[in-house]
């Protein structure tokens, strides 16, 4: 099958458009049945989709599998993510960066296996099976050592619905993150190429190395808030994000850039997990009710500003684009500085709700 760009764009589309509308789905399926039965259900309903992603020969069966595809990400992550924050509550040092962590370290492996099936010339179909089958294997054989959390009803909300006073500030510190994030994704190796340096290759090391140190970032980054506590590391992260950006409008040379991009993987390998953390411990409604709402503003941030980045920079230029993107690494130093100081202590150990 083969697409235009537009047609790629629509397509492509589909993914964060089928995560974004099943977000309040899971928070409700969360409030009626256990985190483990949604996060198996999850796995195998992305390993299947995957299979059928693999065979999809027309461009409106690619668009519908993508959506259920973001839609089965949304049913595993959201409720992974709610088993971290329980599995958080056993300890008193922090361990959520190092979930995240090891998800990045899963995109490393996932590039592996598409470069030795494109070696091997094996069709994508046989690459999806094989990937498909694998997960199934790996969710099914794990799923018996996760947590069996009793669901807790919530109260009846509106569908979408803004997140109360106490997570908004969360909600926004993840959406400048992501947009960061996503725009690095989507547009450092672009902005490489054309801003510092033509060679496609050294544009695409320059984006490994950001990876490299996002996922650095998060292995490191639990011992760091051990020391000196969420708060500060939320802080340090925006202020590197912001140095890293500026870095790379204000001195476009490779070097400088690629430290840049450096800072800016450190930067936001922390701040969601360590969000997603704070956000668990919310009074007012449950872990997976908190991280949803956060979730549904902060994915906003992946799926918009990347496309602003680039209708910004074909008016002005991609460094006024990274230029205005470094803008919030500032914002998350300033809604950092609204968040209470009390979430600076060492979690008290607290057991979740168990059967």
């Amino acid at each position: 099958m083969h697409l235009n760009e537009a047609q790629l764009g629509l397509v492509l589309f589909a993914l964060p458009i089928g995560l974004m509308f099943t977000m309040p789905i899971t928070s409700r399926l969360l409030a009626h049945y256990s985190s483990k039965a949604i996060m198996l259900s999850g796995s195998l309903f992305l390993s299947l989709v995957l299979i059928f992603i693999g065979i999809s020969n027309v461009m409106w069966q690619l668009i519908a599998m993508l959506f259920c595809f973001g839609s089965a990400r949304n049913l595993m992550t959201l409720s992974i993510n709610t088993q971290a924050v329980a599995v958080q509550a056993l300890y008193r040092k922090s361990i959520m960066a190092t979930f995240h962590g090891i998800w990045s370290l899963a995109g490393f492996a996932g590039a592996a296996v598409g470069l030795l099936m494109v070696y091997f010339n094996i069709a994508p179909s046989w690459h999806f099976l094989f990937v498909s089958i694998a997960l199934t294997v790996l969710s099914l054989y794990f799923i018996k050592d996760t947590l069996h959390q009793k669901p807790v009803p919530q109260p009846k909300r509106p569908v979408f619905s803004l997140p109360d006073k106490y997570l908004l500030k969360f909600s926004l510190i993840c959406f400048a993150c992501m947009a960061c994030e996503n725009t690095m994704y989507d547009w450092s190796a672009i902005y490489f190429q054309k801003e510092v340096d033509p060679d496609k290759t050294a544009a695409t090391a320059a984006f490994v190395i950001y990876l490299v140190a996002m996922t650095t970032g998060r292995f490191l980054g639990d011992r760091i808030v051990t020391r000196l506590g969420i708060k500060q590391v939320l802080k340090y992260s925006g202020v590197f994000i912001f140095c890293g950006l500026m870095l790379a409008v204000l001195l476009p040379y490779p070097v400088i850039v690629t430290v840049g991009f450096i800072l800016v993987g450190f930067g936001v390998s922390c701040i969601v997990p360590m969000v997603f953390s704070l956000a668990g411990k919310s009074k007012n409604m449950s872990s997976s009710s908190a991280l949803a709402s956060i979730s549904t503003i902060g994915y906003l941030g992946f799926l918009l500003v990347p496309p602003f980045v680039g209708f910004v920079a074909q008016t002005a230029g991609l460094r006024w684009s990274f230029g205005i993107i470094a803008l919030f690494g500032l914002a998350v130093v300033y809604f950092v500085s609204k968040i209470n100081e009390g979430v600076e202590q060492d979690p008290p150990i607290i057991l979740p709700n168990f059967e």
